[in-house]
């Protein structure tokens, strides 16, 4: 059962990779032969931002050494919330979440020394910060994890 229960988690941490990855190899394809933004719908575009910063463009820098340090924060990040997921517990799936989407940032970061971002989620013209799957999965796991600790500690503290 644990076995099976810790594949599970790194099959979801390997589909959230894959179609990170997919997703940004088909865009930066596409934007090799078109640099306008490609428009979906009045409040969705596609268009490709490279993001040398955190998620949605936090913490940009021209300072390597930034960067670097921001890279490394991200390993560390990532190990320890592999050591988490072989918990048991009800957030070991969020863990995996965050784990899938970080992964395939820092991919990027690595090989590009920058994310490819590229979906545009715009009202009117108040357009959010341009982000991708792996940011919307990291993001989720993170709201996630936030909703099932306040529910958990209701459940707890109503106990006591």
């Amino acid at each position: 059962m644990i076995k099976s229960f810790f594949s599970i988690k790194f099959v979801i941490i390997f589909l959230i990779f894959l179609i990170d990855q997919v997703s940004k190899y088909y865009i930066i394809n596409i934007f090799e032969f078109q640099n306008e933004a490609i428009y979906l719908s009045s409040f969705l575009n596609f268009q490709l931002i490279w993001n040398e910063g955190i998620a949605f463009g936090l913490l940009s820098f021209e300072n390597n050494l930034y960067y670097n340090s921001i890279t490394f924060v991200i390993i560390i990040v990532i190990s320890i919330l592999l050591f988490l997921i072989k918990n048991d517990d009800q957030y070991s799936y969020f863990y995996s979440m965050i784990v899938g989407g970080a992964l395939g940032n820092l991919i990027d970061r690595i090989r590009y020394s920058s994310v490819p971002d590229f979906i545009d989620f715009h009202i009117s013209n108040f357009h959010w910060f341009v982000f991708n799957i792996a940011d919307i999965f990291v993001s989720l796991g993170v709201i996630c994890l936030i909703v099932a600790e306040i529910f958990f500690n209701k459940n707890v503290n109503e106990k006591n």
